[in-house]
């Protein structure tokens, strides 16, 4: 297992207390439609402390990627701000957002989309050779493979490994750069219920040994079981904002 300073998340951005690592302020994102404005979010208003575990929950068509895309700085709102630790990133240029994005945000897609000709470590090490990150790739590669449980599946390809192995590739990759926020969509749609669960105990480890904040947007009512937090989009609106109390389910 790697040690704990070697996997913490970023922290130096300001004290845990005073700034959240996200911030949205009455998000809106429409698109014409014809002859009409169609609005997929709809004043949406939020902030997320440091080391919280959210699910972001909604029916289909919700909002809740496009909400992902907006806050991850992968998509603009048409109104409205994201803060990332406390840095307006709504207006920003491309390669201002790909520096903030790869200092700050990881990112867990329900496809994986890892590389099928790269092997599991070189997966891993693909953020690290963007930006300016200190120590060893392969090294930070291995530790994170490690601490993730495929510390002897370092040079399989992707079709190599099951479901479960390439989500934990991809949860590893999302933390190469320390960033104190991960961002996953649907990480569990894609495997089956023993894996999901053993996925949701990872996260759960690696906040607990890194501090790191996760937000996860999922249709699935395990993880806004196990959640803090649950927020609940409807229609681009947010309906919902239920803090769990220690020992009891988060609000169905």
């Amino acid at each position: 297992m790697s040690t704990i300073p070697e996997v913490r998340a970023r922290t130096d951005t300001g004290p845990p207390t005073a700034t959240p690592v996200l911030e949205a302020r009455d998000l809106w994102r429409s698109l014409p439609l014809g002859g009409q404005v169609l609005d997929i979010l709809r004043g949406i208003s939020f902030r997320i402390e440091r080391g919280e575990f959210v699910a972001l929950m909604g029916p289909s068509g919700s909002g809740k990627s496009t909400l992902l895309g907006c806050i991850s700085g992968l998509d603009q709102p048409s109104r409205g701000q994201v803060l990332l630790n406390g840095t307006d990133i709504t207006r920003m240029k491309e390669s201002q957002l790909a520096d903030i994005r790869n200092r700050t945000v990881g990112m867990v897609f329900q496809a994986y989309n890892l590389i099928p000709t790269l092997t599991a470590q070189e997966n891993v090490e693909v953020p690290l050779y963007v930006g300016d990150h200190p120590g060893s790739p392969g090294r930070r590669a291995q530790e994170l493979l490690t601490l993730v449980g495929l510390g002897q599946r370092f040079g399989h390809r992707p079709a190599q490994l099951s479901g479960g192995e390439q989500q934990r590739v991809a949860v590893a990759r999302a933390l190469a750069t320390a960033p104190p926020l991960v961002i996953a969509d649907e990480p569990t749609g894609n495997i089956d219920r023993r894996q999901g669960t053993a996925l949701l105990d990872l996260l759960e480890e690696v906040r607990q040994r890194t501090g790191t904040t996760f937000v996860i947007a999922t249709h699935d009512e395990e993880v806004g079981g196990r959640a803090d937090r649950v927020l609940r989009i409807d229609d681009g609106v947010l309906v919902a904002d239920g803090r769990r109390r220690s020992g009891t389910p988060a609000p169905a």
